[in-house]
């Protein structure tokens, strides 16, 4: 007996889905390729850049939770790991006992501005060149509407992106 599917399975919202997953999967692994040169996971990575982007360079490890791809025990593990290889630091809420914010650390500026010229370039490469102008401009109105749907806390503690301290940037 042959079993029949009643949905369409050539839907091009499956197909929607399917090349994200795609995109992102093959953006990721070469992107994880160039942070193993560097000694970090793609996870550290990514908190290193919250952080780094951050006001203060400090985000509540809630908001950081929120941000990432991590539960509130995960950002525990990976921002304990990384306080002891002197990444990242934590500092107590001086308004709320039960909260602590993970801070970067001068260390972890400078791990990043090792990498982010290498890193840039792989988003230059395997982001920006294949989109012309206004696809790119589209593509991320595009992804900050699809994160804001399905991510609202995404944003959480943050307000404009901060740069690197010049220290850092002359490193």
């Amino acid at each position: 007996m042959v079993v029949q599917v009643s949905t369409d399975l050539n839907d091009p919202r499956f197909t929607a889905v399917g090349l994200f997953a795609e995109a992102f999967t093959g953006l990721t692994n070469r992107f994880a390729t160039q942070l193993d040169q560097h000694r970090l996971s793609t996870v550290e990575f990514e908190v290193m850049m919250r952080l780094a982007r951050s006001p203060g360079r400090r985000l509540r490890m809630t908001d950081l939770a929120a941000q990432t791809s991590l539960s509130t025990s995960g950002v525990t593990r990976v921002v304990d790991r990384m306080d002891r290889a002197g990444l990242i630091r934590r500092e107590a809420c001086s308004t709320d006992r039960r909260s602590s914010y993970a801070v970067i650390t001068d260390k972890g500026l400078s791990r990043l501005d090792d990498l982010l010229p290498d890193h840039l370039e792989l988003i230059e490469r395997w982001l920006v060149q294949p989109l012309t102008p206004a696809q790119y401009d589209a593509f991320l109105d595009a992804l900050r509407a699809l994160r804001d749907a399905v991510n609202p806390c995404a944003t959480a503690g943050s307000d404009e992106p901060a740069e690197l301290p010049a220290e850092a940037q002359n490193a």
